[in-house]
Formats: C-alpha cells, structure tokens, sequence
C-alpha cells in the first residue's frame, strides 16, 4: 500500500489522522454527539477550501460512508457550535432559516385576544439563523417563548462565535430548496417575512455548512456550482481496517483483519460494505466471543452484513 502524500499548505483546519471524541461514550449504534473520525488528506483539503471561500461543503456518496459524522467531527476540532437538521420531503428551504407557529398565530386571530397580532411571538429562528447571529436568535426565541424565560439555544457543540451547520441529505427536499438556499448562503444574509428583521452575519463570523446527499435525486446545476464537492465512497478493506483500529483501539489486530478479509475476501472487491456495519460485526465478535470462522461467524454476518439483497462476494 503506498504511503499517504502529506500536501503542504496552511490550514484553517488541521486535524489529526484520527479525531477521537472530547467526550468518549462506550454506547453503540449511531452515536450523534460522540465521534471518532478518520481522516483523508483529500477530506482536510476539501474542508480547508470550503472555509477559505466560505462556500457549503456538499459531501456526497452512498449512505454509511461518513458522510454526517465528518460535520460533528469538524465541528468538534474547530471548537466551534454546531447544529444540524435532517431534511425530509416536506422541507423548505424556509424551514432552515425561520419558522412560523401558524396554528398559534391562527387561534389567536380567531379568539380575537389582540386586534393587531404581535409576529414576532410566532417565528421561531431556525438551525441557519442560529448560525448566522447567535445573539438575535436567542433574543426572537425569548420573544417568541410563550410564558418562559428561557431561550433555548439548540447548539450540540461548543461555545464559539462561529458554527458549523450540517443540513443532511438535501437530496430529500422539495426540488426547489436548494436553489432557494443560494442567496442566503451566498450573501450570508436573510430577511424574515413576518417580522422585516435582517439577520446577518460577517465574513469573520461566516459559518460552515455542510449539505449531505445520497445521490437519490439529481441536484440544480446553479446549486452545484457554488459548493464545494467532496466525494465520499464506501471504504476499501484497508480502510476498513484503519477505521477499526480507530474506533475500538484495544481490539486484537488478527481479529480486526480477519472481519475484513471476510467482507472483502478479494483485492478489487467493493460490495459496499460501510464502516458502521463493519464496527457493528466487530463489537458483535468481541461481545459475543465469535471467533471469525465456522457456523456462526457466518450467522453473525448474514444479520450484520449480507442482509436487504446484499450477497456475500465469492472468494
């Protein structure tokens, strides 16, 4: 295997090869706040070039190849606040930079409480406000906090005037929130309807986006062009290897090549085996005390691995 080539620039960005999380958890499945991360030269260029032109990071790819825990990761080497969203067909690009308590707004028109409505009790800043102006977010949620006093900041990261924002799987929203998204990502700007507020932000307090997709709908061209591209792909066995190392450090070498070597028993194999089902075979072995041969090794991997029409490749 030939060595990694180390590129030499200055980076806003400079991870570890392998970030594990500030707050380790023994828990597993999908972890959303613990992270251990293995990175790519060509993953740390990509993040660098999205922060020097303050562009989104569109990371695209098959499902289970990194694409969302590369934002938590991100955000957790930065130190910076992090918030995430995870689109549905029903999402609009509005949705991520405010929204509108209607049947509120509605009942009290109805009731008659007040002949002129206040609207500002009514829109609550969503994950690209919060993002923008940290400060005037919490001051609409207090506004719009029906009988509480506090204003609750949906940040999972750290303190720190700048945030990495990850909108996942954009591919999902209706056809039109991509395109809708351009002039509020690209002027770093937006103004909300109901209230005439400006929420804004500077270049020096720009955050970063991170826009997942799965490749499941073709995305506007106009939107392409102002992202920046990072590809992901499902991982070779090598790099399934290096993953597991990361991941469950203690684990015996044999074992970790052995799982692998059954995923992928040929060099040129890509059966598009992910790292979480990978990890999810290894902690089976280790919790069970599955040696990676016989009856039920292979039971093990027909319920972890070739499983939904997923065929086992021939030695």
């Amino acid at each position: 295997m030939p060595e990694a080539v180390t590129l030499k620039y200055h980076r806003h960005f400079d991870p570890k090869p392998v970030e594990y999380p500030r707050e380790p958890s023994l828990l597993a499945g999908d972890q959303r706040r613990a992270v251990t991360y293995v990175y790519s030269e060509e993953i740390i260029l990509r993040v660098n070039v999205a922060l020097a032109t303050q562009r989104p990071l569109l990371v695209r790819g098959p499902s289970g190849t990194g694409k969302s825990s590369l934002a938590r990761s991100v955000a957790q080497v930065l130190g910076w606040r992090y918030y995430e969203t995870v689109i549905t067909s029903r999402t609009q690009a509005k949705d991520l930079l405010w929204q509108v308590d209607l049947l509120n707004r509605l009942h009290d028109a109805q009731a008659r409480r007040r002949f002129e409505l206040d609207q500002n009790r009514y829109v609550t800043p969503g994950p690209l406000w919060w993002a923008f102006d940290e400060a005037s977010a919490k001051a609409q949620r207090f506004r719009g906090a029906r009988g509480s006093s506090i204003a609750i900041d949906p940040n999972l990261g750290s303190e720190h005037s700048r945030a990495v924002v990850l909108l996942d799987e954009i591919d999902k929203a209706d056809p039109d929130t991509p395109n809708n998204l351009l002039v509020p990502l690209g002027s770093l700007q937006f103004q909300v309807e109901e209230t005439r507020q400006l929420v804004e932000t500077t270049p020096d307090k720009a955050p970063l986006i991170i826009i997942t997709t799965n490749d499941e709908r073709e995305l506007p061209l106009a939107f392409l062009r102002r992202c920046i591209e990072l590809p992901l792909e499902y991982p070779t066995r090598e790099r399934l290897v290096e993953i597991g190392r990361a991941q469950l450090p203690s684990l015996n070498e044999g074992l970790l090549l052995a799982v692998a070597q059954a995923l992928l028993p040929g060099k040129d194999q890509q059966p598009g085996i992910s790292a979480a089902e990978y990890v999810d075979a290894l902690r089976a072995c280790v919790s069970l005390k599955l040696a990676p041969d016989g009856d039920a090794f292979k039971q093990l991997l027909s319920s972890t691995i070739w499983k939904h029409g997923r065929k086992e490749p021939r030695k």
